[in-house]
């Protein structure tokens, strides 16, 4: 079988080799997508590694759980991602991302303004206590 030099391919700086003869390989076009000439024919097909998802869960920095959610709140989000054009899963990874920033940020402000309170309130403390010595 030949192999031509587009069938070779770099990923995590190992070079992986495709399997499917040069003669045969079709373009990567957008078209060749949406006709179906590339990813409907089995003969193209190829096995993936077994560490495929622990190599895209670590270079996207991502960690599986499982969590129960009630299907309505699942249901409202696949409407809300349908009207979007995005998926209902990153788009629960993002609402979940921006809601813990605005949290981790309010809990800064806060902290911020309790020690501003303390640092007012020691102060105030020594002037008083300065006043009571003279």
């Amino acid at each position: 079988m030949r192999i031509s030099l587009s069938s070779m391919y770099e990923y995590r700086g190992k070079q992986i080799m495709n399997t499917i003869p040069a003669a045969e390989m079709i373009q990567d076009t957008e078209d060749a997508w949406l006709s179906g000439a590339l990813g409907e024919d089995e003969k193209y097909a190829q096995i993936a590694p077994d560490n495929l998802e622990a190599m895209l869960n670590e270079s996207l920095d991502l960690q599986p759980i499982s969590i129960r959610l009630e299907k309505s709140l699942i249901d409202a989000f696949k409407i809300i991602a349908s009207i979007h054009g995005v998926g209902y899963q990153p788009l629960m990874r993002q609402t979940l991302k921006r809601f813990a920033e605005c949290e981790l940020k309010d809990i800064a402000r806060g902290m911020a303004v309790d020690m501003a309170a303390k640092r007012e309130a020691e102060e105030l403390k020594h002037e008083v206590q300065e006043k009571k010595a003279a």
